[in-house]
């Protein structure tokens, strides 16, 4: 039997880690690397300083393969995303199958958590599905939007309220109904810009938890047009962003 660990590594502060996601590397025959290209080379190189500061003395093996990538701005989005998952399982297969021997555990650094806005889970279940030599486990790991909620100090729902976790994609359709508080990921697009003059409270935060880490809240009308300069001039620095916010009505609380 060969076993896949996904280990959620946390948000970008190496500090993040859990005790549970150290003890899974340390189990681990080899950590297998998704290379995103020059531009995200930072996200590998925070991988194995992970694994140089906490896996004391246990040197697992490293075995990188090319990631694939989604076509951008395609048609039919759910199409996209289905033929890069299954571009996906085809490397994830080709690691498991040449770059693992019988009864070798190996562990996939997951950014933030497997659970959220990650389809690791969703691909490898596919694997699962086809063999019977391959197994696998899941360890949490603290997410972008609780990063960003602590960085911001403030709470994720208001008391006895829910709060919906959406995508700019969705927001775009209109605000979600019964909720008074909307975080949202993956937004290319600056959706939050549609909602000025709502009387919105944001707070938005780039590369959380990392050295690059950038933060704005305030009032939606007061600060929408900062947030999307300063996004535009942290993506084109970097080569790629990843950011998240909180919408809220009525500022805190």
């Amino acid at each position: 039997m060969k076993t896949l660990l996904l280990v959620g590594i946390g948000a970008g502060d190496p500090d993040y880690i859990t005790q549970q996601a150290i003890k899974a590397l340390r189990r681990s025959d080899v950590i297998f690397l998704l290379d995103k290209g020059p531009a995200k080379h930072k996200l590998n190189a925070l991988r194995r300083e992970i694994c140089a500061r906490f896996l004391d003395g246990h040197s697992p093996r490293f075995a990188e393969a090319q990631q694939p990538e989604r076509e951008r701005d395609a048609a039919d989005y759910r199409a996209s995303v289905d033929e890069l998952n299954r571009d996906k399982q085809a490397v994830f297969e080709q690691l498991i199958d040449e770059q693992m021997s019988h009864g070798e555990v190996a562990a996939l650094m997951v950014w933030g958590d497997p659970s959220l806005y990650d389809s690791s889970i969703r691909i490898v279940e596919g694997i699962v599905a086809t063999r019977r030599d391959f197994d696998y486990e899941v360890i949490p790991g603290i997410t972008s939007l609780q990063a960003l909620t602590a960085r911001h100090r403030i709470p994720l729902n208001r008391i006895g309220r829910a709060v919906e976790i959406t995508t700019g994609r969705l927001l775009a359709d209109g605000w979600p109904q019964g909720v008074d508080s909307v975080a949202v990921m993956l937004d290319a697009k600056d959706t939050y810009r549609r909602f000025v003059g709502h009387g919105l409270h944001i707070y938005w935060g780039a590369y959380v938890g990392t050295a690059d880490e950038i933060l704005i809240a305030g009032p939606l009308d007061e600060v929408a047009e900062r947030i999307a300069s300063t996004r535009a001039e942290a993506r084109e620095r970097n080569g790629w962003i990843m950011d998240s916010y909180l919408l809220r009505k009525d500022g805190k609380g």
